[in-house]
């Protein structure tokens, strides 16, 4: 029985954990951001500190908001609270590991996005309907690359369970897999795209004519945008987690013990801050690219993940 809560303690403290780290990889994005534009660089806990502003600012709300509106927020970031559940941070082997299946992610993924979108149109503005237009298009184009990538790696895992993938290709060791490195593409670029990052969106700008996910949120504000941005956040967590325990599990404790525990958090550490170099670099030699050349972007994706999988197919059919 003390073993039995001791796990679960385990799986709420990786999930609480997953949620409190969030703003800390999007404040050390931001910093090196800076650093290679050379820019003035803030502090990597300011996005702390925009929340604790955003969650002590008084909201104010259209006069004709329905209650979707305003639950809105709650049910988005609920829906990132829960994708944190089902995905391995630190530890693969946690309770709530029988229900991390990616299609399960995927589906909180789909129910955030959903809610936004109706939120958007809920106001009436034509900034509102203009964004979840765009990004119930790029979902659109995005969710089929995602699912083709996560085909691939349960091919090759044989189940679309996150924690025993994880596990499995931990245990099968530093392989050279080709279908790896298409997925590991496609799901960079659905990450990007997902994110609201360059070269698919800008999260920085106002502008009405680049604007796909804050053109939907322009109407919140206090705590309804401080909860809205926190689970951009998290989301970001999510894809980069993915991206590096995913394809490059190693580090990653298979064992609940203290030891385990703690060089899985020092290496899961240390890779989020290489992928966070890694998405500057990308974000910097990139450029915003026009609305209608987002398809040929997720189209390209989309082909990676094709072409993973039927190289698995070649090369590992008969395993």
């Amino acid at each position: 029985m003390d073993s039995e809560l001791s796990f679960w303690a385990l799986a709420v403290t990786q999930t609480l954990l997953f949620v409190a780290a969030a703003p800390l990889l999007a404040g050390w994005v931001q910093r090196v951001k800076c650093h290679l534009q050379n820019r003035a660089a803030p502090a990597v806990w300011q996005p702390y500190r925009d929340l604790a502003k955003l969650l002590g600012k008084q909201m104010v709300i259209a006069h004709n908001a329905s209650w979707l509106f305003r639950a809105t927020p709650y049910i988005v970031f609920g829906a990132m609270l829960l994708a944190c559940t089902v995905v391995p941070l630190i530890v693969v082997h946690v309770p709530t590991a029988a229900i991390a299946d990616v299609i399960v992610l995927v589906g909180f993924f789909s129910l955030a996005r959903f809610f936004t979108a109706l939120a958007g149109l809920d106001i009436g503005t034509a900034f509102g309907g203009m964004g979840a237009s765009r990004e119930m298009m790029v979902a659109a184009l995005a969710e089929p690359a995602m699912l083709m990538v996560v085909f691939t790696f349960s091919m090759t895992a044989h189940t679309t369970n996150l924690s025993v993938a994880t596990a499995y290709i931990l245990n099968q060791g530093l392989l050279l897999r080709p279908s790896f490195l298409f997925a590991l593409l496609a799901l960079a670029m659905v990450a990007v795209a997902e994110a609201s990052r360059i070269p698919v969106d800008n999260p920085a700008t106002h502008l009405e004519l680049t604007m796909l996910h804050e053109a939907m949120i322009l109407e919140y504000g206090g705590r309804h945008l401080a909860l809205i941005e926190w689970a951009s956040q998290i989301k970001l967590m999510i894809y980069a987690v993915l991206l590096i325990n995913f394809t490059f599990p190693w580090g990653i404790a298979s064992e609940p013990t203290m030891t385990a525990l703690a060089t899985g958090l020092v290496v899961v550490t240390a890779k989020l801050m290489l992928i966070g170099v890694v998405l500057v670099v990308w974000e910097t030699v990139m450029a915003k690219m026009r609305l209608f050349r987002v398809p040929q972007f997720l189209g390209f994706a989309f082909m990676l993940a094709v072409l993973g999988m039927l190289t698995h197919v070649m090369l590992e059919g008969g395993n």
